[in-house]
């Protein structure tokens, strides 16, 4: 006779997620539970970022552990939990997107579109910044402004920085959640950290330093580094 696993939570000792997830397939809600509360805060500040929305983000969370627990049996274990719960909060999160879609939204993927000769354009405004960003992270409206810029991308470009950049995924895991190739998540990765320098340099740049359009054009090696590229 099998005897469903049980698990016993412990501050010292925690359960990790597979052994959970083991238990709470045999009707141990309080695994499941135990769970929740791991990786809820996370994924409401993934579905918030997504979503740009406290309303949605709570009904994507709500969404995506129900969607979890009624699903679990389909869990079979080839990548981690968080990574499974990571991919149902993005869908959720991307079908709510899709609904506001008719509405006006700000996006800044106009300004690193392709151009004709397949190059991603720089952009227009890159300056040294005054403080350095460990300083920047210190300021009581960094997190905001970095928020508001999150939520500037277009929500191709804004799903694939969270998952990277936030959710620390990798680009083959990144492709595998949102259905695309590797080398597009790489492209998009790319405009979504172009758009997001040029809309926080432009609060925090030193206009002092602005170098003129052009300058840097093809240049990537100075982009993040702060340093001005040599002129010609």
């Amino acid at each position: 006779m099998m005897v469903a696993p049980t698990v016993t939570d412990t501050t010292a000792n925690p359960p990790d997620d597979t052994a959970l997830v083991r238990a709470a397939r045999h009707g141990d809600m309080e695994a499941f539970e135990s769970l929740v509360s791991r990786h809820e805060r996370r994924i409401y500040g993934l579905a918030r970022r997504m979503t740009g929305s406290v309303e949605d983000a709570q009904d994507v969370t709500q969404q995506t552990f129900i969607s979890a627990v009624r699903n679990l049996s389909r869990f079979r274990e080839t990548a981690a939990f968080s990574t499974w719960l990571t991919t149902i909060a993005t869908h959720a999160a991307l079908k709510v997107v899709r609904k506001r879609r008719s509405l006006p939204t700000h996006s800044l993927d106009e300004a690193t579109a392709p151009a004709a000769d397949g190059h991603i354009p720089h952009p227009e405004f890159i300056a040294d910044w005054r403080e350095t960003p460990d300083q920047l992270l210190q300021r009581a409206e960094t997190r905001q402004l970095l928020d508001t810029a999150i939520a500037a991308l277009g929500p191709g470009h804004r799903a694939v920085f969270l998952l990277r950049d936030v959710e620390d995924l990798s680009v083959r895991d990144t492709a595998k959640v949102l259905r695309m190739s590797e080398a597009n998540v790489k492209v998009r990765l790319l405009r979504a950290r172009l758009q997001l320098r040029e809309h926080l340099t432009r609060t925090f740049g030193d206009a002092a330093h602005r170098y003129e359009p052009g300058a840097h054009a093809h240049d990537h090696s100075t982009l993040f580094s702060g340093q001005e590229a040599p002129h010609a």
